[in-house]
């Protein structure tokens, strides 16, 4: 990941490392030090370097101490053996920068190349964004009719809403809601994320404004005692809940791996491999053919984790960060599942037809 970026001699010096103890220095784009990767990694490096200049060489030195949990970053650079910069960065100042793409250097044309010009077109058509909204609304108004379809597009906005402000809090740009038909929804960013805290942030946000929505609809069913907003509050709280199955790529799934991960890779690639398992016997059982194709995407996902293990962009989670995700995540759990529970209870058919409706 991205650990530092700073002015040296007029350029950018940037270092990149890993949990592992692999550091690379770049100065102006050109790697100048390099350090390995060790069983028992150092708190305190030192990249030394010398660059030309006025046909003499300039002799740099960057002294670096890191600390992963919780995160901590000092450092001090020298020019010539004269202190010219020193500071100190936390988790904040790494949420907050922005993370340089690697150069890639372009090969044969494969399908993975294909799909990633597809979705970038996906991402850059604004028009696509109405064309599926509308596409949305047709299909569930065929399904079920038109004041459901308006209902449920609703609940989708809502959800995606969630992400979007999570987003925003962190400074990221946002593509906006894109609605696909019998798929849901999906909020999208242009910029990358930093932090696995921010990926677990940003996926509970949705599952999190869709349990404010449905106590919403359950305060309005008390108050007029109109059916429909029971079965909105139920049918709500069951998509939420479907999202936060521990399944990649779900919102429940980006927060297992963010809070599995944070531990070590091995303990991040058990706990996937077993929310996969859990993903198949759920769609295997429910019926759930939509689950079965998420899984194929969340496989891809982590293989991917996997591979990039040694080369992690995203800082991990400190045990106060991992305790509070999966805190949060049980609450928002217990919400959604406690609403259910309640209409359930008052013995109305409220219960009956979103049941019904997610089954098919």
């Amino acid at each position: 990941m991205q650990l530092l970026r700073i002015d040296c001699l007029g350029k950018e010096l940037r270092l990149e490392g890993s949990m592992a103890g692999w550091q690379a220095l770049y100065w102006d784009g050109q790697l100048v030090s390099q350090q390995n990767a060790s069983a028992d990694p150092a708190t305190e490096s030192i990249h030394r370097f010398s660059l030309q200049g006025n046909g003499t060489d300039i002799l740099c030195e960057l002294v670096v101490r890191l600390t992963w949990q919780p995160f901590d970053l000092s450092y001090q650079l020298k020019v010539d053996h004269a202190l010219v910069s020193e500071s100190a960065l936390n988790e904040k100042d790494i949420e907050q920068q922005v993370v340089l793409e690697r150069p890639v250097v372009p090969n044969r044309i494969s399908i993975l190349g294909l799909g990633s010009l597809a979705l970038k077109l996906f991402k850059s058509a604004k028009v696509i964004k109405v064309l599926f909204a509308a596409g949305s609304l047709a299909a569930y108004s065929w399904l079920f009719s038109l004041e459901f379809a308006i209902a449920l597009i609703l609940c989708l906005v809502f959800h995606e809403y969630g992400h979007i402000r999570a987003m925003k809090r962190f400074g990221l740009k946002t593509k906006g809601i894109y609605l696909i038909p019998f798929m849901g929804g999906l909020a999208l960013s242009d910029d990358k994320i930093n932090t696995r805290w921010q990926d677990v942030y940003i996926s509970i946000m949705g599952p999190f404004f869709g349990l404010i929505l449905s106590i919403a609809f359950l305060v309005i069913y008390w108050l007029t005692d109109i059916e429909i907003f029971a079965g909105l509050a139920v049918f709500n709280a069951l998509l939420n809940l479907f999202n936060l199955l521990p399944v990649l790529p779900l919102d429940g799934g980006h927060i297992l791996k963010s809070v599995a991960f944070s531990f070590n890779s091995v303990v991040g690639l058990i706990a996937c491999g077993l929310g996969a398992l859990l993903g198949v016997l759920a769609s295997y059982y429910f019926g759930l053919a939509l689950l079965g194709f998420l899984l194929a995407i969340g496989t891809v996902e982590i293989a991917l984790e996997w591979k990039r293990r040694h080369f992690s962009d995203l800082l991990p989670l400190d045990r106060y960060g991992q305790a509070v995700s999966a805190l949060w995540y049980i609450v928002t759990l217990g919400g959604l599942s406690s609403i259910i529970w309640i209409v359930g209870q008052s013995g109305n058919e409220a219960l009956a037809l979103p049941l019904r409706i997610l089954s098919s």
